[in-house]
């Protein structure tokens, strides 16, 4: 399983607060927690600043891998603020995302041709969000095969099939988890990944739905997630979720973690 730490995102007032006062130790902090807890990746995002984007997450990127010894997801709508974040990442950084929205795609793939980065596609068009597994596959297939025409390998390509709220469909759900087995039966070396706590947008006992929706769509093959590492109940569901899939040979990871104490009920 992939992890991406989601909380040094400006959206957060804490963070928003420390990025304008570049406040580095606290951010720091924040990177090193979730690297501790299990992210593979620390994903850096400064949306909410206007004009200031991209000075913002190009200062991120150096100030998280002052201290932490991992790549970043680089998250942005401005694919000017990636590349200029990119330029001085060390390592081979996530690119958080491309999609088959016209102006975003076109500005997007130059940047990430012909490279080694890991890039997260997201299964979105000019025509909006996708409600069911087909509109989510002709997507897919579309930006697939665009991104290994264009020398991204197959197993650099993160396949975010779009989590929707299934409080306004009841079958927002299961089109997800379907469409995460299609991809993962239909593309072989191919990646998935997403958000997933939009599925539990305007409910109540939010944290409990969202830990049986990754282990739903982990036993459909979804190997990536952005979330909160910090959350162990997430955490130890997900390991526990790892082993049961049998991606744990003799549920080395599982005991692993028992003995560091990272299960919370």
């Amino acid at each position: 399983m992939i992890v991406v730490g989601e909380l040094i995102n400006a959206s957060r007032k804490a963070i928003a607060a420390a990025i304008e006062a570049q406040d580095a130790e606290y951010i720091q902090k924040v990177a090193k927690d979730e690297h501790e807890a299990g992210a593979n990746y620390i994903d850096v995002n400064a949306g909410i600043f206007v004009g200031q984007e991209a000075e913002y997450l190009t200062w991120l990127v150096k100030t998280v891998q002052e201290v932490v010894d991992a790549p970043c997801c680089i998250d942005s709508p401005d694919p000017k603020c990636i590349e200029q974040a990119l330029t001085i990442h060390k390592g081979t950084a996530m690119v958080n995302s491309i999609s088959l929205e016209k102006e975003r795609y076109d500005a997007l793939l130059p940047i990430v041709a012909g490279t080694d980065l890991k890039v997260v596609a997201l299964c979105m068009s000019d025509d909006g969000m996708p409600e069911t597994m087909d509109a989510r596959m002709k997507i897919a297939d579309k930006l697939i095969n665009s991104l290994v025409k264009n020398n991204v390998p197959i197993g650099n390509i993160y396949v975010d099939p779009l989590v929707q709220p299934i409080g306004t469909n009841s079958t927002f759900g299961i089109e997800f988890l379907n469409t995460i087995e299609a991809i993962t039966t239909t593309y072989k070396g191919i990646h998935t990944m997403c958000g997933l706590s939009n599925i539990s947008f305007g409910l109540p006992n939010r944290k409990f739905m969202n830990q049986m929706f990754a282990v739903m769509a982990i036993a459909k093959g979804l190997d990536g997630l952005i979330i909160n590492p910090l959350d162990k109940a997430m955490m130890g569901s997900l390991i526990t979720a790892e082993t049961l899939r049998g991606r744990d040979d003799f549920c080395v990871k599982y005991l692993k973690a028992h003995r560091k104490g990272a299960f919370e009920f």
